[in-house]
């Protein structure tokens, strides 16, 4: 069982940047991949980064690429979000995910935990 825990939402202007974390319980973070979603209101939920165990392979979603950098500390039990150049387009609830399939994954039925999720509000 693993509890997820995200924190580093806010309201920021256009252009302005934040940083997400989410922070894992347990000792065996290191053995999942984590992945980071988003749901806007009235929309589904999209993908947005995933990143390996190991943090040597990660990847993102088009829109947010060049933009948005996942990364993790095994040691600290955490994955961060890091957010620059953010539009208005990226106002979401942001959610962190870990998956224990071996693969890096965009696909949210492969996450069985789920954080509670953090609002992320850019105004233009």
């Amino acid at each position: 069982q693993v509890q997820l825990v995200e924190s580093g939402g806010g309201a920021v202007q256009a252009g302005e940047s934040l940083r997400l974390s989410c922070t894992a319980s347990g000792r065996t973070f290191s053995m999942y991949v984590m992945g980071w979603f988003r749901q806007a209101p009235g929309k589904g939920r999209e993908f947005v980064g995933v990143i390996s165990r190991s943090g040597g392979s990660r990847s993102h979603t088009d829109s947010v690429k060049g933009r948005f950098t996942i990364s993790r500390d095994n040691a600290k039990n955490t994955v961060y979000l890091q957010m620059n150049s953010l539009k208005p387009e990226d106002t979401a609830v942001y959610y962190c995910a870990a998956s224990a399939k071996s693969y890096p994954s965009s696909y949210p039925g492969d996450y069985a935990y789920w954080g509670q999720g953090t609002q992320v509000t850019v105004s233009s």
